[in-house]
């Protein structure tokens, strides 16, 4: 193979693949070291080659994270959300920053503040994790009516009271002038009994969920109550009343009602039609009501973080980092300013439990750029190393080898040595430092600033 492989000065200012000279493939590191430093007489007398392709991938990680340059990054337009998911191939960050419209980079600071904490569950007023009400009974009757509206209520809820026979189900939910009444069955299945209450008079009734994630009822985001809808059996469409109120309903939602089975989510809406993930049990009738709720994955801290309209997402206290005319009303609260939180260009913080990134409030809608690191194995096009690490490749390669054979353990200090010396001298080139441009930067350095 030639060095340039056969590629022509035509072809290559024709292409798209410009600058590939100064990398050379993994295969070629791989064929190369074989030919180098295995076989009769060599460092390595025999080794197969998925060893060598293994080390070769552990070796070219290792410099990825920490030797190469980070020429990984992805622009987005922040959505309202505040949050950007991050890349397929992400691994960590080096930059996160803003542009301008000028195309200008506003670098943007890691708060080590704030979070979005996880298990997300309902609490009631004495903050205690469980959903209660207080229902009126009637003896022999399944139909129960409660002291309010709770459309945290839904189908398929387990129901414990001390005049509820068990096992009781939530058969039934309906919502009517902020009251909700529900109907209890045995199950949740088609061939359901009813469940009758063995006491007339008011009770505590608790409801929780079934299922692995436990007995805690997950907070709500978001919840609406939908009238005169219309579906027929075995069919996943529901059609609402109007477009209006279809558009109340998000995709991810929960589907409660007596016609679907529990665990019923919103997959799609279009105009009144909402697809559902299943299809219905019986058909409707004009009357039909069904809740529809989101269940909340932010918590209350990062809803506060992201609503903040602060400059920078900080604290009212910290916003004034400026002389202004009101200035006599912060005499003191700058003292002992946290530095990290003093500017103006914003701030996130990463998730690394959902993946996502999350911004503060004066970053929705502008151009966020993410350089970050990858391992360089995402695809084939990427199992590459610039030229000035090949050496660094062959040495931790061979080391690698070397630690893990008994036979090679003699060798191993040397190539240790080797390998480190080895990756210094790549960081060395790849930092690219110019002398040019450190002259230019000394050449500020006795510059005088009126003061």
């Amino acid at each position: 193979m030639g060095l340039l492989d056969n590629t022509t000065q035509q072809a290559y200012y024709q292409g798209n693949n410009y600058g590939n000279y100064q990398f050379t493939s993994l295969e070629d590191i791989i064929n190369q070291f074989i030919i180098a430093y295995t076989g009769e007489n060599k460092i390595i007398p025999k080794v197969k080659r998925t060893d060598v392709a293994f080390h070769a991938q552990r070796a070219l990680q290792e410099l990825s994270f920490d030797t190469f340059k980070s020429i990984k990054s992805q622009e987005i337009t922040l959505p309202p959300s505040n949050t950007m998911i991050l890349p397929q191939d992400y691994v960590n960050y080096t930059r996160v920053l803003w542009t301008d419209g000028s195309g200008i980079k506003r670098p943007l600071y890691p708060t080590k503040h704030t979070q979005n904490p996880s298990d997300l569950f309902y609490q009631n007023s004495d903050g205690d994790f469980s959903l209660t009400a207080v229902g009126t009974l009637t003896d022999t009757s399944n139909t129960v009516v409660l002291d309010a509206e709770y459309t945290n209520i839904l189908v398929g809820m387990i129901i414990t009271g001390v005049n509820i026979p068990s096992p009781a189900f939530v058969k039934s939910v309906s919502n009517s002038g902020g009251i909700t009444t529900i109907t209890m069955a045995d199950s949740i299945t088609v061939t359901a009994v009813d469940v009758d209450a063995t006491y007339t008079g008011n009770e505590t009734l608790t409801f929780t969920t079934r299922g692995a994630s436990g007995s805690l009822v997950p907070r709500q985001e978001s919840a609406f109550i939908l009238d005169n809808l219309t579906f027929a059996v075995s069919e996943d469409k529901i059609t609402a009343a109007s477009t209006s109120d279809a558009a109340q309903i998000e995709v991810g939602m929960l589907v409660s009602s007596i016609c679907f089975a529990p665990g019923t989510t919103v997959l799609d809406v279009q105009g009144s039609v909402i697809t559902t993930s299943t299809n219905s049990l019986f058909d409707s009738t004009t009357s039909n009501q069904i809740v529809f709720s989101l269940p909340s994955e932010n918590s209350t801290t990062w809803s506060n973080y992201k609503s903040n309209n602060t400059s920078s997402g900080t604290s009212d206290a910290n916003a004034y980092n400026y002389d202004t005319d009101i200035y006599d009303l912060n005499v003191g609260q700058r003292y002992g300013i946290e530095p990290t939180v003093a500017q103006g260009n914003g701030s996130y913080f990463i998730d690394d439990l959902r993946g996502l990134i999350h911004f503060s409030s004066n970053m929705s809608g502008k151009t966020i750029v993410l350089d970050y690191i990858s391992d360089s194995l995402g695809t084939d096009d990427e199992m590459q190393v610039h030229k000035f690490a090949e050496e660094a490749m062959y040495k931790s390669i061979a080391y690698a080898i070397l630690s893990t054979t008994i036979a090679g353990q003699q060798l191993v200090p040397r190539f240790k040595k080797e390998k480190f010396a080895a990756i210094r001298q790549t960081k060395l080139r790849l930092s690219n430092i110019k002398l040019e441009e450190i002259t230019q930067v000394l050449r500020g350095k006795s510059k005088w600033i009126k003061s």
